[in-house]
């Protein structure tokens, strides 16, 4: 027996990243030993929805050079040519191909990812987490939560430092977590 999945609440329009309540961040783990976090200050982004929510899209822009790892040394050999070489490539974007339901919350989304000018699919697992009406503006929000992993590698996005234990000094998987709230705009 097949059951049909539902659809989430989600008012056919676009719907625009409120970067205030949102987060980009990452991890990667450093000597294969812990977690090393950090996130994007400045990003942007839409969602557009039609009235079959699988038929939507999302368009994201990333600013590099806002990148913060709580270290500043660190931050800005990030910055540089060795990783992301934010003078030459300032902006990450993602562009999504296709939506499908996994079910009742959770979605795959699948797009392109543009990294330090290299192009790769990506496919995120997002929660769709609800919408509630603002009640000092009267905007309706809606909040998501997505993850994803990359390899560095695939975006030639630093060096392999290898250790003499055979571990990375830095691993090669990224993870990527989005937490966001979208403002009907339309």
């Amino acid at each position: 027996m097949t059951t049909a999945l539902a659809r989430p609440e989600l008012s056919a329009g676009t719907w625009v990243i409120d970067t205030a309540h949102s987060a980009v961040t990452f991890s990667v783990r450093h000597f294969g030993l812990a977690a090393v976090r950090g996130g994007f200050r400045e990003f942007s982004g839409q969602i557009t929805v039609g009235e079959d929510v699988l038929a939507g899209s999302v368009r994201a822009e990333i600013a590099i050079p806002s990148i913060h790892t709580f270290n500043e040394a660190r931050d800005g050999h990030l910055l540089s040519p060795d990783f992301f070489a934010a003078e030459e490539h300032p902006t990450a974007v993602f562009t999504s191909s296709a939506v499908s339901q996994v079910d009742a919350e959770t979605f795959d989304v699948k797009g392109e990812l543009t990294l330090k000018g290299v192009t790769k699919p990506v496919e995120l697992t997002l929660t769709f987490n609800g919408t509630e009406t603002d009640p000092q503006s009267g905007a309706l929000k809606a909040g998501f939560s997505a993850t994803t992993t990359i390899l560095r590698s695939d975006f030639e996005v630093g060096p392999h430092y290898p250790l003499p234990s055979g571990k990375a000094a830095i691993a090669d998987k990224v993870r990527i977590d989005l937490e966001i709230e979208a403002a009907l705009a339309s």
